[in-house]
């Protein structure tokens, strides 16, 4: 069987019985066991959870018929979790060999959620270890190949999920976006992929990286696809208090979208480049308004980040002390040992003020810069990366070049305001490209219209690698 690509054909075709879920689930299985040897997104398939969960479903199905959809709505969809997310009685590493037998005792309120909409879980996806990276090379059980090219890396930290969604070995996945986890592999693996407002979401259960920049996003191939996901997984549930209560702005009739001049710089891909100035022109024939705004501290994001980052992930990473669980601390592989010493040493005495402290200053002036332009559009429309995917190996041993692939997408997270990755075509090499949106907080819905506007615009169809 054809297996669908969206989760509205999935479903109509599960109500008109054109397949089981149970079928879906042999179709994807088989696609993992097929092609992942290649490009290793998993880390776990969970095969045994997955034929119990589609059993249920197929049993919903049967005994109520359409209604089943409107209890679940997302019914029959397979997910496959980013190896971040607890999940109860299946092991969780993080992508780290320190965890590699860890079992957690409980699963994440994000697992939680979309099990109570329906959603088959298929496994757990690699990942950079302790998601430091943006490649997808940082991982202690191998790195994750680019489904479209497999010399080429699938972007991280969130590789696994954005690879598998591309080899069609599931229907969504789910990852985490502290710098640019998602929205760089989404980019990377044309796919649509969302960094939700801070606080959109809970963490509940999510392996922390640094926790005042950590949002829980996800994959799909179409607007959306992400759309139903997001409703799925947002809102509290009283155990992660950073999570706000919140109205979701409605999108305007007349949106303006502003064009920030330092995120069109000297050395972003000329291809790139050409794509998105055509995806603006594409917004400006159907009506959107343009107008090009300065975000002058744009330069000075990438410095405070990589103090910040570093200074919280040294206090998340110093509870694995090889004594509850996990194994001993020299199961630290170099890019945490780095991280673990950068921040240990910006909070040390004599160099807190200097560093943090300031970074965090620089931190407040860019929520500022953000605040202000707002005022002027409604969304910002920017590259994700400086460049199309890059070569497997060609950043790993130069961890400057590979920090600044994160340039156009950490000012986000230091913002705390929602992002969401476009697919917007491919290089003549065949590499994919993308957009992405970024709007005040809780203004996915915004978006999300923005994001549908370019799709049917461009009579967008979604894609899967051909392996």
């Amino acid at each position: 069987m054809d297996i669908p690509l969206t989760i509205k054909e999935t479903q109509v075709g599960l109500k008109k019985k054109k397949f089981s879920a149970v079928e879906l689930v042999d179709g994807y299985l088989k696609n993992i066991a097929k092609s992942d040897k290649d490009i290793n997104s998993f880390v776990t398939v969970t095969e045994e959870v997955a034929y119990a969960q589609a059993k249920k479903a197929d049993r919903l199905i049967l005994d109520y018929g359409d209604k089943a959809f409107e209890d679940y709505p997302l019914l029959g969809v397979t997910v496959a979790h980013k190896d971040l997310f607890l999940t109860k009685g299946i092991r969780t590493t993080a992508g780290a060999k320190l965890l590699e037998s860890y079992v957690p005792a409980y699963s994440a309120t994000v697992v939680e959620k979309l099990e109570n909409a329906g959603c088959i879980m298929l496994g757990k996806t690699n990942c950079d270890a302790w998601a430091h990276g943006s490649s997808g090379e940082n991982s202690d059980f191998g790195p994750t190949k680019n489904p479209w090219n497999k010399k080429y890396v699938p972007g991280g930290s969130s590789s696994g999920s954005a690879a598998a969604l591309a080899a069609n070995m599931t229907l969504i996945a789910t990852g985490t976006d502290t710098g640019s986890s998602v929205r760089l592999p989404a980019s990377f693996c044309n796919l649509v992929g969302l960094k939700p407002t801070y606080g959109a979401v809970s963490r509940y259960g999510v392996i922390a990286m640094a926790s005042s920049l950590d949002t829980v996003g996800c994959f799909g191939r179409t607007v959306d696809d992400v759309e139903n996901i997001f409703t799925a997984i947002r809102g509290g549930d009283g155990k992660d208090s950073t999570v706000k209560t919140a109205e979701w702005q409605k999108p305007k009739a007349k949106m303006k979208l502003g064009i920030p001049k330092e995120y069109f710089i000297k050395g972003t891909d000329q291809e790139l480049e050409k794509s998105i100035l055509a995806a603006i022109e594409i917004y400006r024939k159907n009506g959107v308004l343009i107008k090009e705004v300065s975000l002058p501290l744009t330069k000075y994001a990438i410095s405070a980040y990589y103090i910040i980052a570093p200074a919280e992930i040294s206090s998340n990473l110093s509870r694995y002390d090889g004594i509850r669980y996990g194994n001993l601390r020299n199961s630290f592989a170099d890019e945490a040992k780095r991280r673990i010493m950068l921040g240990t040493y910006v909070l040390s005495s004599g160099y807190y003020d200097a560093y943090y402290l300031k970074a965090m200053k620089v931190r407040s002036k860019i929520i500022q810069n953000f605040e202000k332009v707002f005022q002027e559009v409604d969304v910002l429309v920017a590259p994700v990366s400086p460049t199309p995917p890059f070569k497997l190996g060609e950043k790993i041993q130069d961890p400057l070049k590979m920090y600044l692939a994160d340039i156009f997408t950490v000012p986000a997270n230091l913002a705390g305001i929602p992002g969401l990755a476009v697919p917007c075509g491919f290089t003549d090499k065949g590499l994919s490209l993308g957009f992405q949106l970024m709007g005040p907080r809780f203004s996915e819905n915004t978006l999300f219209a923005l994001a549908k506007l370019f799709e049917k615009a461009t009579n967008y169809k979604p894609k899967v690698a051909n392996l």
